[in-house]
């Protein structure tokens, strides 16, 4: 009977392994794991359309009493830009009496009111006749009812942004203290900034139709 050789250890190792993974069979499973570390990932969301919108708010524009200036829109009135800013019925009355006329009431002047208004007759009338309504907006000063004066004008009606004239109308011949034609009443009214006659201002002198004088 012939003897085997020893078994080196290294060899005796191997083959214990061996006989290991076959009594495993083949159920045996294999993990692998990344070395590298998981680096963390930042998502910024942009909609579902992958862009970004961006809305812009309207731009408002408002007209005050620091406005750029009032444009008028009456038929007739020569409205102009303020040109002193007075604060109370003392300094109204002065811009009146700078332009030539003497104020009749400076009572009808109501500094709490946005829109003011001032009768004035022309200065050095011997008659009384010749008159005109001052505006003012906020203490600042607009201009007269019309380019050229009437006989006589009357405030007869004002609100927060609103004034009403009269207006005695003469037939051709009527005397200047007796008018026949009766009276039209316009309604001037202030409206973002503009002040407009809302209806028509009698000519101030006519051959054949109702005037002013």
């Amino acid at each position: 009977m012939r003897r085997l050789p020893p078994i080196a250890p290294a060899a005796a190792l191997l083959a214990s392994s061996a006989l290991l993974l076959a009594a495993c069979g083949g159920g045996a499973k294999t993990v692998t794991v990344s070395s590298a570390p998981l680096t963390p990932t930042t998502s910024t969301a942009h909609g579902t359309t992958g862009t970004t919108s961006t809305q812009t708010a309207p731009t408002q524009t408002q007209t005050g009493s620091t406005g750029t200036g009032t444009t008028r829109s009456a038929p007739e009135p020569a409205f102009t830009e303020g040109e002193t800013k007075p604060e109370g019925a003392g300094a109204a009355a002065a811009v009146v009496r700078a332009h030539g006329y003497t104020p009749n009431d400076a009572s009808q002047y109501h500094p709490d009111q946005t829109l003011r208004v001032l009768v004035g007759t022309r200065t050095g009338s011997a008659d009384g006749y010749g008159q005109q309504a001052f505006f003012f907006v906020a203490g600042r000063y607009l201009g007269t009812d019309t380019k050229l004066p009437s006989a006589t004008v009357k405030l007869v009606g004002q609100s927060d942004t609103e004034a009403t004239l009269g207006y005695p109308l003469y037939r051709k011949g009527d005397p200047l203290a007796d008018p026949s034609g009766g009276e039209a009443r316009v309604r001037f009214q202030l409206n973002n900034g503009k002040l407009v006659a809302l209806g028509t201002i009698p000519p101030v002198s006519s051959p054949t139709g109702l005037s002013r004088q």
